[in-house]
């Protein structure tokens, strides 16, 4: 069976992640990249004697930026698939953003899993979500539309994830926790069962969350 075209919008350090990810499965081919030329990989140029590395960037890991987002709509008489490629820390707005565009424009958004992952089958997922390399989704777990489910995070069983959230590299969301819209959970951190960690919150990196957080919560100790 012939593998499906899918674009990747923005061409940042996530996509490269992504894009592994990508070739390692095997229902899609990447058709390219939707971005501004020179978005990736400017300073690596630089160093290499580039007068100005952000001009010459025209390509990601061998796959071409074809395009920005003002041409997604004559794109998408091309082609059908789609993927958020650019990355959360701060803010989830860019995110959001890129992804109601695609479904305006009507693209699908399908689900990408590592097949190095394991996912429950009793596990959801929300369209638009990838899941990393070696991420593992237990029973019962919900994870919304538009996520990040990077390398080696565990959300556990019955935990819930909400749309738009990065559960970054190594992060742990246990048991019946749940992760609101727009939070960012940075590497190794971890929430306690049956945690709420509310909309749009940034938990840092090695972050122990034992408590409820509020909404917009910054919250980057161990406690």
């Amino acid at each position: 069976m012939a593998k499906k075209g899918i674009l990747l919008i923005g061409p940042g350090g996530h996509c490269r992640s992504c894009i592994d990810v990508i070739e390692q499965g095997g229902s899609f081919e990447i058709a390219g990249i939707v971005g501004k030329p020179g978005e990736t990989e400017s300073s690596k140029l630089k160093a290499q004697g580039w007068k100005n590395g952000v001009e010459a960037a025209t390509a990601v890991m061998g796959y071409p930026i074809i395009g920005t987002d003002v041409d997604l709509p004559e794109l998408r008489k091309k082609y059908k698939y789609a993927l958020v490629t650019v990355g959360q820390i701060k803010s989830p707005n860019t995110r959001r953003r890129l992804f109601d565009r695609l479904l305006e424009l009507d693209f699908e958004l399908p689900v990408i899993i590592s097949p190095l992952a394991y996912v429950s089958k009793h596990a959801s997922i929300g369209r638009g979500t990838i899941v990393m390399h070696h991420a593992l989704l237990n029973a019962g777990a919900e994870v919304g539309e538009n996520c990040i489910i990077n390398t080696k995070a565990l959300v556990e069983h019955d935990a819930v994830v909400e749309d738009h959230c990065h559960i970054s590299t190594g992060a742990i969301v246990n048991g019946q926790a749940r992760i609101g819209q727009g939070s960012f959970m940075g590497s190794n951190a971890l929430t306690a069962q049956g945690v709420a960690v509310g909309r749009e919150c940034i938990v840092g990196g090695g972050a122990r969350v034992l408590n409820d957080l509020a909404d917009k919560t910054k919250f980057i100790r161990s406690e």
